[in-house]
């Protein structure tokens, strides 16, 4: 570094090599964030949230009902059911697992804290949505009606998926397995080509009954 003889111009100097080592310190030799918040933090100053352990948007909330009048609270992935099992994300953060043998119905529900008791067990006039209006008759004695899908493809060999009758409430579908079922009885088959515009016709005396153990 030269310096000249007047206090002035050395003074000069000085300024403008500190700016320049400055500029180069900052945008050249150390590797910085251009962002002027560290990455975990937000404009705030609070810290970002951890997203790595989110729960996938395709878990759904639902209530177990077992046989033995026990409920469970969680989550479950669109495919839940696995060599006799239901898979149950706890709201603990634990994954259990569930014999089938011993629910009653898997209830799907908006939100926990309301529970999954609706306040109609069947339908005060005859169903509009398409499908098969069914009544359901379970082990302990309890009955319900319901509708389902009127299509073989939808339907599993663990169990049905049904639409309660009461749809305000906060059940929103129930997954019954065939294990907690003594029958399970069509009432009607509502829309489609052969029931659009009609009742279905009663079925036959010892045919009506889709289910029975």
């Amino acid at each position: 570094m030269v310096f000249s003889g007047k206090r002035g111009e050395n003074a000069s100097f000085v300024r403008t090599a500190g700016i320049a080592v400055v500029f180069a310190a900052r945008y050249y030799w150390f590797p910085v964030s251009r962002s002027p918040f560290p990455e975990d933090m937000g404009p705030t100053g609070n810290r970002k949230r951890e997203t790595g352990n989110a729960l996938p948007s395709t878990h759904k909330k639902v209530i177990v009902r077992k046989l033995d009048r026990d409920a469970i609270q969680g989550y479950v992935a669109p495919e839940f059911i696995a060599d006799g099992k239901l898979e149950l994300l706890n709201v603990s953060g634990k994954v259990v697992l569930l014999d089938l043998a011993d629910i009653k119905g898997v209830y799907f529900v908006r939100e926990f804290s309301e529970g999954e008791a609706f306040a109609r067990k069947t339908f005060a006039t005859r169903p509009r949505t398409e499908g098969l209006w069914v009544r359901l008759k379970f082990k302990d004695n309890d009955t319900m009606e319901a509708l389902m899908p009127n299509e073989l493809t939808q339907t599993q060999p663990e169990g049905f998926s049904v639409i309660p009758p009461d749809t305000r409430a906060n059940t929103q579908r129930i997954f019954v397995p065939r294990t907690a079922l003594d029958s399970l009885t069509v009432l009607a088959v509502i829309g489609g080509a052969a029931g659009r515009g009609r009742k279905a016709a009663a079925a036959p005396a010892g045919q009506e009954e889709l289910f029975r153990e």
